[in-house]
């Protein structure tokens, strides 16, 4: 142990640096939905349960826009690591063209299916309080993609903090914004759910424009700027960043997906369970958040060492990076066996729902190492461009064995919401299991064929 220590320890020092601002970052994603739960848990089990269904469904699609603007890290990070400054800016420009066009589909995507939550069969007055909820989401996704864009170009540079100051910030406005609206302080009318809405929307609102005003304004970006401009957009730098950005948000919505397709499934049950579902699932989404900012980083890292042809360096902070996603989703774990009873407590009092999420947080802290682990191997893998096969292995292991087991064992072996989140569980497995795999097989071949 006393040598591994001493072998990694430069590693685990410039990762954690690089890491600690962007797990901060990215759990802000998180953090919004966690908070809009907390602030509307206690106006009672149907509310909660709408913002559920909608947090739900949008996720799939925010994890699609994450996804997309990650076509841009791996490919500046690589161009900075080869001193290609100029060629920064342009990459940023084109990004932000497809990260627009992809913002305004998938809006339009979700305006159009709040108008249309009936069909997934929810209660009915659950599915009447999610509708315009899910509607203030589907506006606030343009901002968000702004917000991501600059994001990523910033992280891509190393530069990791500002982005966090904005996160913390957009949070504790998002929170104050909530509980005011849903519970009409200061002589304002109670909005209940529709408040939560317009508070995240304003959170990101603010925060699109604050990441785009600190990217175009500071002076330490002026050099890589020079060369931001819409007026030469090449086709194959689009498809480049595309061909890259796409396969990341497969692998984000295969994963994200299953466990929102799982809240389908849960909602089926009845409104206790989604609502337990839906603490849970929010307490297991804020570490997986956690992890996938060590995830990023991890993926800079790789792009910085692959630039530079370093792939003995890049195998040792991959390494490296899995070791701290190990400690920190253990120590999750641990966080989630012990508090099983008091966590759901913070968001509701209905001890039906709490009972139930109690359980689910158990079920939780077993796929924890196997969560983190999957989410730095696709960051490595990214690093490296390697995005096509990281890409199948998430559809197979979440669409083919995770959810569908988890329908055989909640549905006809009669173990409800417990058996959906055990098949989800081994898909996270597997999908571990075969990225690590990718991962040692890929850097070595790389070290090979470089000595």
């Amino acid at each position: 142990m006393k040598t591994m220590l001493t072998k990694y320890k430069g590693y685990y020092r410039d990762n954690f640096q690089l890491a600690f601002p962007v797990v901060i970052s990215q759990l802000g994603h998180t953090l919004v939905a966690l908070s809009d739960s907390i602030i509307i848990g206690h106006a009672g089990k149907v509310p909660l349960a709408a913002v559920a269904l909608g947090n739900s469904m949008f996720t799939t699609f925010m994890v699609a826009g994450i996804g997309m603007s990650y076509g841009l890290t791996p490919l500046i990070a690589q161009e900075n690591g080869r001193g290609n400054r100029a060629r920064c800016g342009r990459l940023l420009a084109h990004s932000l063209l497809i990260n627009m066009v992809v913002a305004m589909l998938l809006f339009s995507v979700i305006y159009l299916l709040s108008n249309h939550i009936d069909i997934l069969k929810q209660s009915e007055d659950v599915a009447r309080e999610a509708k315009p909820f899910l509607r203030y989401l589907a506006f606030s996704f343009i901002p968000l993609m702004v917000y991501l864009t600059f994001k990523q170009f910033a992280e891509g540079l190393g530069f990791t903090r500002q982005a966090m100051n904005i996160s913390i910030v957009g949070n504790v406005l998002n929170i104050l914004l909530g509980i005011t609206l849903v519970y009409g302080l200061f002589g304002l009318p109670k909005m209940g759910v529709v408040g939560v809405g317009i508070a995240t929307f304003t959170d990101r609102l603010l925060m699109g424009i604050t990441m785009a005003y600190y990217v175009l304004s500071a002076p330490r970006f002026k050099a890589y700027l020079k060369t931001f401009s819409f007026n030469r957009i090449q086709g194959a730098i689009l498809k480049k960043i595309a061909g890259l950005g796409t396969p990341v948000a497969l692998q984000y919505i295969f994963e994200v997906s299953a466990f929102g397709g799982a809240a389908i499934m849960v909602g089926w049950i009845g409104s206790t369970e989604l609502a337990a579902h839906q603490v849970a699932l929010s307490l297991a989404a804020m570490t997986y958040m956690m992890a996938s900012g060590i995830s990023a980083a991890a993926g800079i890292k790789s792009g910085n060492n692959f630039g530079r042809k370093n792939f003995t360096e890049l195998r040792m902070s991959a390494i490296a990076s899995y070791h701290l996603v190990l400690v920190l989703m253990s120590f999750c774990a641990l966080i989630f066996l012990i508090g099983n009873q008091i966590l759901p407590a913070f968001y509701i009092d209905d001890p039906a729902v709490i009972q139930c999420a109690s359980g689910l947080l158990i079920i939780a802290a077993v796929f924890q190492l196997f969560d983190g682990t999957q989410v730095v191997g696709l960051g490595v893998l990214r690093g490296l461009g390697d995005v096509k096969l990281p890409t199948l292995i998430t559809l197979v292991a979440y669409w083919v064995i995770g959810l569908p087991l988890g329908y055989v064992l909640g549905w006809k072996m009669g173990m409800g919401v417990s058996g959906i989140w055990w098949g989800l569980t081994l898909g996270l497995m597997v999908a571990s299991l075969l990225l690590f795999f990718r991962f040692h097989v890929r850097t070595k071949q790389l070290e090979a064929a470089n000595k």
